[in-house]
């Protein structure tokens, strides 16, 4: 079987996507299970693998590589040279944003092109993205419009927890005046058909409420249960769904990670992302589903705080490439 070939994209050079990245490809058991390629800027790479006296050696490649002739344990750079030698780490930059955007699109276009068999993302920031011009909420919202997907969803998965979002990025108020029950069922759906595709024949899927305790029977909120979720539940569980719901989050999650259910649903950003970061920023990942490509990612942010000096944790680049090599299509 040919070795997936995995798009790993910078993020914000600013950031400590370049560190991440070096510290993560200097574990050879990466190199031996795929052809990684960096989509970024080789002078960045090579700035953070000197601030971590590194030996990381890359091969620069443009588009006019032929992907045919990758080499077993070598790391590739395509190389679009967008970055100025002198940024500087940790700040906000114009710059900056633009560049982890023109990566990730080239990345996608390499994808659509069936060059690469998976996209892995290093983070970018939100705040550069905008002030490059590029007026999206994140990566997920750009990898659906630029792949032309319209039902999708943030999966964040953990050795011990899954979790997939009905809404992400927005503030609360927005958030639940987006929810509909057509919309929580495609989350259901996706997260369905996403675990089975990786071998679970009959998911277990719970479904968060969006009031305290569920909403307790009217106690709590306006009827958000019974007219946004409820009609959600009840037509994945006629279709032959194993799911249940909605459930009060503040014992779901515990229930979750104990092996009750799969997988959660949840509402809205924080109350996916905040149960899965106490569980270890190291150990989860950003996983896009209902995509036609696989997408990755870290699960934490540029670390403008401690970008520039050598002490980042690679491990969730690390997961996060390990799913994307699980998750690209076999050949």
């Amino acid at each position: 079987m040919n070795k997936p070939i995995i798009g790993i994209t910078m993020g914000d050079a600013s950031g400590v996507g370049p560190e991440i990245i070096v510290k993560s490809l200097a574990h050879t058991d990466i190199l031996e299970r795929c052809h990684p390629i960096v989509i970024g800027d080789l002078k960045m790479l090579e700035r953070a693998a000197g601030l971590l006296q590194a030996d990381f050696k890359t091969v620069k490649i443009d588009s006019d590589f032929n992907f045919n002739k990758l080499e077993d344990n070598k790391v590739y750079c395509y190389d679009l040279d967008l970055i100025p030698e002198d940024l500087a780490f940790g700040e906000v930059s114009a710059t900056a944003g633009d560049g982890a955007f023109q990566y990730l699109k080239t990345a996608i276009e390499l994808a659509n092109s069936e060059k690469i068999d998976a996209i892995c993302t290093a983070p970018l920031n939100k705040e550069a993205l905008h002030k490059g011009g590029h007026n999206y909420p994140g990566h997920t919202e750009i990898l659906a419009e630029l792949t032309d997907t319209e039902d999708f969803s943030m999966m964040l998965s953990s050795p011990k927890l899954k979790v997939i979002h009905v809404t992400t990025h927005m503030g609360l108020i927005d958030a639940i005046n987006s929810i509909e029950p057509e919309r929580v069922l495609k989350v259901i759906n996706l997260a369905n058909d996403t675990l089975k595709k990786a071998g679970i024949q009959n998911p277990k899927i719970g479904v968060c409420g969006i009031n305290p305790h569920a909403g307790e029977n009217g106690l709590f909120g306006y009827g958000e249960e019974e007219e946004k979720v409820i009609p959600a539940v009840d037509k994945a569980l006629g279709a032959g769904v194993d799911v249940e719901g909605p459930l009060p989050a503040d014992t779901l999650f515990f229930r979750a990670q104990r092996g009750d259910f799969d997988i959660v649903v949840a509402m809205y950003h924080d109350q996916g992302h905040g149960p899965i970061k106490v569980l270890g920023l190291e150990a989860g990942v950003n996983i896009t589903v209902g995509l036609p490509i696989i997408r990755t990612s870290v699960d934490h942010g540029t670390a403008f705080d401690i970008a520039g000096k050598g002490i980042v944790d690679e491990r969730s680049m690390l997961e996060a490439l390990n799913q994307a090599i699980e998750l690209a299509p076999k050949k």
